[in-house]
């Protein structure tokens, strides 16, 4: 198992490598100059060259690019062009947000997908599996934002149960929390929690009619073991690569939703950062984004090595 890990993550250097190269290309290729921005449209052209001159814009990409790198590997995500705010400040600000909506909406899906995944792979073509069907097609079909609208305006503005939009900490009031939380968090893992249904019904069927499942009914083994030992276990084996890439994804920020819900998340963060051509605060909530997908496939792989044994070889 050490050397499984340790080649999963020698394997994690190349590809922040590539990751940090993707990052800071395709931001510099965007249309538009940030000097220009800081400034406005009216500003001259001395003062948009001493602009340049002062964050470096200036010089050429590849020597921008090894000094960022280099500023990078010290723990140095750069400033803020227009609010001169430490970028890895803002970043790190906005993860108490972020994570919290992750958490909530992932348990979420998990408790919609596990039990009714279940119910419909061991159960093909039953009342209970069309149902479960339905419910996923709608959950797959249904735009985010779309949802979340609908749950404004019925829980918010007619029954006045929750509040429509907004962030509390947990700390600060865990009442308010939990009102403000629970809508996006439901709009995400409605949606989330419909695709994994459809994936782990898919597992099940196929796991349920492998030689081992029937050996173990044809010994007497009681059909629930059957199924949690047997069936769930290898069935997740797949299962998990659409789990980990969904919370991965979750952690990125689902933009949409954050900005529906005006959640202050790492998502929000990055394309307000966009619209305002903020290179280095685009950078650094882009490269958490990545790096975050990084960490999720690194701890799949793992998972994969404790439920079967056989893939660490």
């Amino acid at each position: 198992m050490l050397r499984f890990i340790v080649r999963r993550l020698l394997l994690v250097i190349p590809v922040c490598f590539g990751i940090s190269v993707l990052v800071f290309l395709l931001i510099h290729l965007v249309p538009g100059d940030p000097a220009r921005v800081m400034l406005g449209l009216q500003a001259n052209e001395e003062s948009v060259a001493a602009i340049r001159e002062q964050w470096g814009l200036n010089r050429p990409l590849p020597i921008q690019y090894v000094d960022w790198v280099w500023r990078l590997l010290q723990g140095d995500l750069g400033r803020s062009y227009l609010t001169n705010e430490p970028v890895f400040a803002a970043v790190l600000g906005r993860l108490p947000a972020t994570l919290t909506l992750a958490l909530a909406a992932f348990i979420i899906s998990l408790v919609i997908a596990i039990p009714i995944g279940i119910i419909s792979g061991t159960r093909p073509y039953s009342t209970a599996d069309y149902g479960a069907m339905l419910f996923a097609q709608l959950g797959v079909a249904i735009p985010e934002f779309w949802l979340g609208i609908m749950f404004i305006l019925m829980f918010s503005l007619y029954l006045g149960w929750v509040p429509p939009s907004g962030y509390v900490g947990f700390s600060d009031n865990p009442i308010s929390w939990f009102q403000h939380l629970i809508l996006p968090a439901l709009t995400v893992g409605l949606v989330n929690g419909a695709v994994l249904t459809r994936f782990l019904r898919s597992s099940i069927l196929e796991v349920m009619h492998q030689d081992y499942v029937r050996t173990a009914r044809a010994k007497g083994v009681a059909e629930q073991r059957v199924i949690m030992l047997h069936a769930l276990r290898n069935a997740l084996i797949p299962t998990i690569t659409v789990i980990g890439l969904q919370f991965a994804f979750m952690l990125g920020g689902v933009v949409v939703v954050e900005v529906i819900f005006a959640w202050p998340g790492v998502g929000r963060l990055a394309l307000d950062a966009i619209q305002r051509r903020d290179y280095p605060m685009v950078q650094g909530a882009v490269l958490a984004v990545a790096i975050t997908f990084v960490i999720i496939n690194l701890l799949v792989d793992i998972v994969y090595a404790v439920l079967d044994p056989r893939i660490k070889y």
